[in-house]
């Protein structure tokens, strides 16, 4: 998963240079260091350990500055070479700046003071890897968790005094007497600082090849010039400078020979750790030299494991989980891709795709997690312990409400574009109110008193009724063996209940229901009906209706004011439709010396809506001629449906059969009411 923890803005790695004496007083002292020794370090800003990459360490320039504690105004030199070499960051340069910063270093440095190198840039990618997870970095396998910088760009390189190991310690090897030590110290410059040798120590293990597998920590020479006092010669700065180089020069071979001997007793330890081990132990023999066992250790856990072990325990393999069973039960039955996709993930439809194929027995044993009777010889026995576990109750009752849904989906919804979805809280007549009132702003007269507007409203009703129907996994089904009988009945419920709803509102609109008025609800009183030959659906025929809608007044005479958006139409006439909301051009006929605009002038101006109901013979009054122009919806409601709760899906559940049934029953349920509203939403053009 991503990482959001904000990362710092530079990232400070640290290790012990090595500064080298001036040669004269015109040669500047030098410095080199392991920067980076390509391993797990702990970075303020990072949670957890860090590496750096050095494949994506962007080195702009072999000359990098370099200051004190990160400063700009605290320069210290620059750097002549820089290079990943060996999976270690390595850096060698010059204290070539002539500030108080420059000095202190090169003074602190030959006084013994452990300076530390922090190299710095902007972290540009970092990758988090997770615990449990390995990653390949530098040559080397680190296991998570830890942060891996991909890219960084070096920008500086700062001598610190306190670095990332608390545990590195200096030890001075050799130090030259100070000379001339009668001279005040006022006359005393940085250039007449006495030679002297630095070895640092860093507090780690030893390798194959003896070297520490952490930073590196070496100072080394850092002289200066000559005093400047007058009576030292020239005789006895070289005789100093000669017996100090003898002292230096033993000193650091005192520290390869340490080194050495380290390496050697490590090898000794390996050899005698693979001699105990004698091949038959890997495991204990590579993480005895990893994590540097004694000897007497590694005899003990070779003791242990040489011990007769009891004897294994066979467990039978995992069982698949609930989702993985509903996938299997929803595949079983021709689900389709996408629907399943959307509902588990790849490593779930995976491990489902292994167990395509199983029956009903298999699947209800898998799922309770036991083994079950033969159904065959104990139909009641089956039933009563497959049920009688939490898990296939549940596992069924999710297959049966994603089936359902799967199949609700499935059915034509166009009634939703024309209708008003609305919500009731019990199966009481509700009422519905719409405000009529005159609310037109009138001339306020000179004494500034408002006149109060005038509120009528519109009754209309609503009432919402439950629809469902039961199913059930018989005994016959479950001796079948058919896993796809599972999914298939409650999806056939699920198409079961969108029909219902679509049923219920192309029913009510093309039987044109009697209201209040005694007139139907499609009517020329209401001003919502024309028919004749010039209705048809045309250019013509939109522009009457475009002029009849607009001509709905309120209850008090004045225009209605709500604009027409849906034009619907059945599936014959959907391409005559969409070519008259999408030609921009006309190409009809004319009568003879009578001119017609060749500009479509209803071209984008309706959205359509099409359904196959509007033409069915199963409904009385259905045509495949007849057309409406129809308002929004949510702001003049032509029909509304409402649903209890605002629950607009059907829910399954599960229930015990009867006595007289052998298998286990469900059932399937929604509760919702459809009416006509205000007739003066819609208008019918019979086109005949």
């Amino acid at each position: 998963m991503p990482n959001t923890t904000p990362q710092p803005e530079f990232v400070a790695f640290f290790a012990t240079p090595i500064i080298e004496a001036a040669a004269s007083e015109k040669d500047l002292p030098r410095f080199s260091m392991v920067a980076y020794s390509g391993g797990v370090m702990r970075v303020d800003g990072f949670p957890h350990p860090v590496v750096v990459d050095l494949m994506g360490l962007d080195v702009p320039s072999q000359s990098v500055p370099i200051r004190l504690d990160h400063k700009p105004g605290q320069g210290v030199g620059h750097t002549t070479r820089i290079e990943a070499h060996e999976g270690q960051l390595v850096a060698e340069g010059l204290i070539s700046r002539d500030t108080s910063s420059a000095r202190d270093v090169a003074r602190s440095g030959s006084n013994g003071f452990p300076w530390q190198a922090s190299i710095g840039g902007p972290v540009i990618e970092a990758q988090f890897v997770p615990a449990g997870e390995r990653v390949e970095v530098n040559g080397r396998t680190f296991e998570g968790p830890l942060h891996v910088v991909r890219k960084m760009v070096l920008k500086e390189i700062s001598f610190v005094d306190s670095g990332a190991d608390g545990e590195t310690k200096a030890v001075i090897a050799a130090q030259a007497k100070e000379e001339n030590s009668s001279m005040p110290k006022s006359e005393v410059t940085e250039h007449s600082e006495t030679q002297e040798t630095t070895a640092v120590e860093s507090n780690t293990k030893p390798t194959k090849e003896g070297w520490a597998d952490e930073e590196t920590v070496i100072l080394e020479p850092s002289t200066t010039g000559t005093s400047q006092a007058a009576s030292a010669t020239t005789e006895n700065l070289q005789a100093s400078a000669s017996a100090h180089t003898l002292e230096a020069q033993a000193a650091a071979t005192d520290i390869r020979s340490q080194l050495r001997k380290a390496a050697a007793e490590e090898t000794r330890r390996i050899v005698n750790i693979r001699k105990i081990c004698k091949g038959q132990f890997p495991v204990i023999e590579a993480r005895a030299i990893d994590e540097g066992w004694d000897l007497t250790r590694c005899e003990l856990e070779v003791l242990r494991a040489s011990r007769p072990a009891a004897p294994a325990v066979h467990s039978a393999p995992d069982a698949p989980t609930p989702q993985v069973l509903e996938a299997v039960a929803l595949s079983a039955s021709g689900g389709s891709g996408a629907f399943l996709e959307a509902s588990y993930g790849a490593q779930i439809l995976e491990a489902a795709d292994r167990l395509r194929g199983i029956g009903i027995q298999e699947f209800c044993e898998l799922a309770s997690g036991c083994r079950l009777p033969r159904f065959r010889w104990d139909s009641t026995g089956w039933l009563q312990a497959a049920f009688s576990t939490t898990s296939l109750p549940g596992i069924l009752s999710n297959v049966a409400n994603k089936s359902l849904l799967e199949g609700y989906n499935y059915i034509e919804d166009a009634w939703r574009r024309i209708c008003k979805v609305a919500t009731v809280n019990d199966f009481k007549e509700h009422s519905r109110y719409r405000m009529t009132g005159s609310f037109k702003f009138e001339r306020v007269g000179a004494d500034g008193e408002l006149k109060h507007g005038k509120v009528d409203e519109q009754k209309f009703g609503q009432r919402a009724d439950t629809h469902g129907i039961m199913f059930g996994l018989t005994r016959q089904m479950i001796i079948d063996d058919d896993l796809s009988a599972l999914s298939e009945i409650p999806r056939q419920i699920g198409m079961g209940a969108a029909e219902a709803i679509s049923d219920a509102v192309w029913e009510l609109l093309l039987a044109n229901p009697v209201q209040s008025d005694g007139k139907a609800f499609f009517d020329a009183d209401h001003k919502n009906y024309l028919a004749g030959a010039e209705t048809a659906l045309s250019v013509d025929g939109l522009t009457q209706a475009e002029v009849a809608f607009a001509e709905q007044t309120k209850p008090n005479g004045r225009p209605l004011g709500v604009p027409a958006r849906l034009l619907l139409v059945p599936t014959a006439l959907k391409v005559a439709a969409q070519l008259l909301m999408t030609s921009i051009n006309l190409n009809e006929t004319t009568t003879t010396g009578k001119p017609k605009p060749q500009a479509n002038p209803h071209a984008g101006k309706y959205e359509v809506v099409s359904s196959v109901y509007l033409s069915s013979p199963a409904f009385a009054g259905g045509s495949n001629k007849a057309w409406y122009l129809w308002a929004d919806p949510n702001r003049l409601p032509t029909i509304e449906v409402a649903f209890l709760g605002g629950v607009d899906r059907p829910t399954i559940e599960r229930a015990d059969a009867d006595f007289n049934t052998l298998g286990i029953q469900f059932r399937g349920y929604i509760d919702f009411g459809v009416r006509e509203q205000d007739h003066r939403g819609a208008l019918k053009m019979k086109g005949e």
